[in-house]
């Protein structure tokens, strides 16, 4: 199995980029092919001007495509996730997460900010036609300290990762037996 993450942090190192490391250390652990992702790989002009033909841009949904999942991070500024992750979604293909497994993880301030995996993310990742949309983790900026070189989780952070990704894995592999019973039904 292939799992893409994608941190939509306009900071490095961020605690939403943290929640990434910690998920590909746990999915190789078990096995996947983890390629990371993040903002930083794309040149900022080719996101802000639209261009469809970035060579960053032509790799990323091309490894998307031969990808089973996909962990997209965000800190949650204003209610909402990053303008610069918005806008490299918006770059994707109509159907860019078809047959594929979503897990959304998100940083923010406090609680208050929970909702905005649901309510703004959700709605974006289902029009880009995602197979499955996880339950998303939020954490709390307290919940994760050190991110700027050594990250350390609240043990309540990490139990909620370590579940959510235990739920990732298992559809995941869900849909890899899935595709393979179909793919012998054409046969």
């Amino acid at each position: 199995m292939n799992v893409i993450t994608l941190a939509g942090s306009p900071r490095f190192p961020s605690r939403s980029a943290a929640l990434l490391t910690f998920a590909q250390h746990w999915l190789e652990q078990q096995g996947i092919d983890v390629t990371p992702w993040n903002l930083f790989n794309f040149n900022p002009e080719d996101l802000l001007y639209a261009r469809f033909d970035s060579p960053a841009l032509k790799v990323f949904v091309e490894q998307l495509a031969g990808a089973d999942g996909l962990i997209i991070s965000t800190p949650v500024y204003k209610a909402s996730f990053t303008g610069a992750l918005k806008t490299l979604l918006d770059l994707l293909p109509e159907r860019a997460f078809e047959n594929k497994v979503i897990l959304p993880v998100a940083s923010g301030g406090s609680a208050s900010h929970m909702l905005a995996l649901d309510y703004a993310l959700k709605p974006v990742l289902n029009a880009l036609k995602a197979q499955e949309i996880l339950h998303g983790v939020f954490a709390e900026d307290s919940q994760i300290t050190h991110y700027d070189h050594s990250p350390v989780f609240s043990a309540a952070l990490e139990a909620r990762m370590t579940s959510a990704l235990g739920d990732f894995y298992r559809a995941l592999d869900r849909q890899s037996a899935f595709s393979r019973q179909s793919l012998r039904q054409t046969a």
